[in-house]
């Protein structure tokens, strides 16, 4: 294959002789890194696989970012101080977070606002109601699409070049060192150079295969809810040539979603909100657990995995009229009927298991106030596993229900880094211009379980570092010489 591959007429043409910073990846950490990068003056290409009209990964499905705070703010009210933001990060990993990178991003959420107003970025006013999100969480005017659309204008603004339909397959790493990579655009292959490389390209989930090494025959039941273009190939390469993983490849942001949902792309949309105010049962008609644990913001994305573990991995929430329109509104309608009998038949599940288990959640259920707003006093006794918040009686019809499947957002398997971004390899120390931010990080901070908004907030910040680390690398580093094939470790596609 020669060096360089012409693109056909229609193509945006690359710079032969190079570029400071490559991006490799089109969503929010890409962005970030792409305009911090020139920000310090470096000449950068972003790689995005996705067409144009699919770009941005994850991020076009996001709606808020989670950000420190000591006082209220035109988008969060209250405070939200560092202490309480890691407490957080410990109470859904379990301890399975690296400290010291988790209190860097924390400490640095407290500027992403102010910066990704600069790039164009809008913001609602604070929150209200039960989400319990207004004071920790910023959300985007026009969600996470709109997010991304003020970065890509940015970014051409500033001279950021950006290549659509542009699949990294292949990269040469030397001495620790990236040297240059390959791009699949039109069926042709063209190689890439730059003095540092930022790799953003999201994790493994849209890799079936992939997953089915890590989850079995469990795969074959798992729905997308992300982009497809998320193939996990460029960690794959940098792995084989000597960078450290982290995080555990059965490890990701995975959440209840309808059962109805496409296989991928499904987004935010196809979450489901309801069960805190409902109860989950499988296709045994049995409920296996606590529904009313802890503030949904926090306990959302551990019903993926829990819905995995279950037979066929579906499950079914029920609930009725008294709570229909007290959670967020879903793409796909519940499933209703006039008693539970008819709605257990509908949904094809064992009809007398589900009508006991409503009746014995029922009769378990002690009179309290009920407030969505705060770990209220309306819970279960005697029942296992007990509803310990927000227990209502299922007894006022018309009964709906929502088909539940494991909806994967992202995988937390990934590259290990340090606090500058810098990618660590196995044979000691971090390589000398290769940089990771956003999914294909993650793991460092999140080892398991995941808070409302962190990923966006932990792309952003680890975006900034890695392109301000790229930038700073590549200008103050003379262009390497060509080393010759044989002589690099290459990492074939």
């Amino acid at each position: 294959m020669p060096d360089h591959v012409s693109t056909s007429p229609n193509e945006t043409p690359l710079n032969p002789d190079g570029y400071d910073v490559l991006v490799v990846g089109g969503g929010n950490a890409a962005l970030a890194a792409a305009l911090s990068a020139r920000e310090q003056g470096a000449t950068v290409l972003v790689l995005e696989a996705a067409p144009k009209a699919l770009r941005a990964g994850n991020s076009r499905h996001t709606r808020d970012l989670r950000c420190m705070h000591e006082k209220p703010t035109s988008v969060m009210s209250g405070s939200y101080a560092e202490d309480e933001f890691y407490k957080d990060i410990l109470s859904v990993t379990g301890g399975k977070t690296d400290e010291k990178l988790a209190r860097m991003t924390i400490q640095a959420s407290a500027q992403c606002v102010d910066w990704m107003k600069r790039q164009g970025v809008r913001f609602q006013h604070a929150l209200v109601g039960t989400l319990q999100l207004g004071r920790t969480n910023a959300f985007f005017l026009g969600g996470g699409k709109a997010m991304m659309n003020a970065y890509y204008d940015a970014a051409l603004r500033c001279g950021v070049q950006v290549v659509y339909d542009a699949e990294v397959v292949d990269v040469v790493i030397q001495g620790g060192a990236f040297r240059n990579a390959t791009v699949l655009r039109s069926g042709n292959r063209t190689q890439v150079t730059a003095k540092a490389v930022v790799v953003a390209a999201g994790g493994f989930e849209s890799n079936l295969q992939w997953l089915k090494k890590a989850w079995g025959p469990t795969a074959d039941n798992i729905l997308i809810r992300g982009t497809p273009y998320n193939q996990g190939k460029v960690i794959e390469r940098l792995l084989a040539a000597g960078a450290q993983s982290v995080g555990d490849s059965k490890e990701g942001h995975m959440v209840a979603i309808d059962s109805r949902s496409p296989k991928f792309d499904g987004g935010i949309v196809t979450r489901l909100d309801c069960i805190s105010l409902g109860i989950v049962v499988n296709i045994r008609g049995e409920r296996f657990y606590d529904e009313g644990e802890d503030f949904w913001p926090k306990r959302y994305a551990i019903w993926g995995k829990l819905v995995a573990d279950q037979p066929e991995q579906i499950a079914y929430c029920f609930f009725d009229a008294k709570s229909m329109g007290k959670f967020m509104p879903t793409l796909y309608p519940a499933i209703n009927a006039n008693s539970i009998a008819e709605l257990a038949a509908l949904l094809k599940l064992p009809v007398q298991s589900v009508v006991d288990t409503i009746k014995t959640y029922n009769e378990a259920v002690k009179p309290g106030a009920f407030n969505h707003e705060i770990l209220d006093d309306c819970k279960t006794q005697g029942l296992k596993p007990e509803k310990t918040h927000w227990a209502l009686k299922i007894d006022q019809p018309p009964f709906y229900a929502f088909g539940l499947r494991p909806g994967l957002t992202f995988t937390f398997f990934g590259l290990k880094v340090d606090e500058q971004a810098r990618v660590l390899m196995k044979s000691g120390g971090p390589a000398s211009n290769v940089f990771a931010a956003g999914e294909s990080m993650i793991g460092n901070i999140l080892g398991k379980g995941y808070v409302a908004g962190i990923g966006v907030t932990i792309g952003n910040v680890f975006g900034r570092i890695a392109g301000r680390s790229a930038a700073q690398r590549a200008l103050k580093s003379e262009p390497t010489e060509d080393v010759p094939q044989e002589a690099a470790r290459h990492v074939v596609g």
